[in-house]
C-alpha cells in the first residue's frame, strides 16, 4: 500500500495522503492504511471520519472518532486527521489556507445528486467564515466513464464551479482503470476493499 499525495494540497501547515491497494489481505487492509499513515507521521488513531450513508450532510469536528449519518465533516483543529473512505466514490479534499479550516466529503451517486460539494462549501462559509475564493478543492481517484454510466466525476467539477471554487482540481484518475493500484467496487462487483484520504491541518 503505498500512500499517494496531490500537488494541489503539498503546502506549509498541511498534510494528506490517499491509499492505493494493497498487496496483503483485505482483512487487514484497515492496520495496514493506519501504519502506511503513521510512517508519514499522521497521529491517525485519533482521527475523526464519518459514518458515510451516502447522503450529503455534513457537520463539524473537534475531536476523534466516528460520526453517524454524515458523509462529509470539516475542523479548524490543527492535529486532527479526518478520514474519507472509498471503493469507487470520489473523495474530495477541501482547504482554506486564509482561515486554516479544512474538509473532507465522500461524493458517490447518492451524494453528487445532493449536490454534497457544494453543501460542504456553505458549510465552509457558514460554520468557519470560509470565502469560497479562498478554498482549494481537490478530488482524488474516483470511476470514471465508460466504466460507469454516470459521470459524477464531471459534475463534482460542476458543483465547485458553481459554489465559486476557483481553485479546483481534479487527479483525473479512474479507479476502475487501474485495478493494479486501486480498488473498484464495481468494477471487482463488490468484492473489493476499500481506499482511503486524510487531510490534516498542522
Amino acid at each position: 500500500m503505498e500512500i499517494e499525495t496531490f500537488p494541489a494540497l503539498r503546502l506549509p501547515g498541511l498534510r494528506h495522503g490517499f491509499t492505493t491497494r494493497s498487496a496483503g489481505s483485505l482483512a487487514t487492509l484497515e492496520d495496514e492504511m493506519k501504519e502506511s499513515f503513521r510512517a508519514l507521521g499522521f497521529p491517525i488513531d485519533g482521527a475523526a471520519s464519518g459514518e458515510q450513508p451516502h447522503g450529503n450532510r455534513i457537520t463539524s469536528v473537534q475531536r476523534p472518532g466516528r460520526v453517524p449519518d454524515v458523509d462529509a465533516l470539516s475542523t479548524a483543529t490543527p492535529g486532527l486527521p479526518l478520514l474519507v473512505r472509498v471503493a469507487d466514490c470520489g473523495p474530495v479534499f477541501f482547504y482554506d489556507p486564509v482561515r486554516r479550516v479544512i474538509a473532507v466529503a465522500h461524493s458517490g451517486r447518492k451524494g453528487t445528486e445532493g449536490n454534497i460539494v457544494g453543501e460542504t462549501v456553505a458549510h465552509l462559509e457558514r460554520a468557519h467564515g470560509s470565502r469560497a475564493a479562498d478554498v482549494i478543492v481537490q478530488l482524488g481517484p474516483c470511476i470514471r466513464p465508460p466504466h460507469y454510466e454516470v459521470d459524477f466525476a464531471a459534475e463534482i467539477g460542476r458543483q465547485a464551479a458553481r459554489a465559486g471554487i476557483l481553485q479546483y482540481h481534479d487527479s483525473g484518475r479512474c479507479t476502475a482503470c487501474d485495478l493494479g493500484r486501486y480498488y473498484s467496487y464495481r468494477a471487482e462487483k463488490g468484492k473489493t476493499g476499500r481506499m482511503w484520504g486524510a487531510l490534516m491541518l498542522e
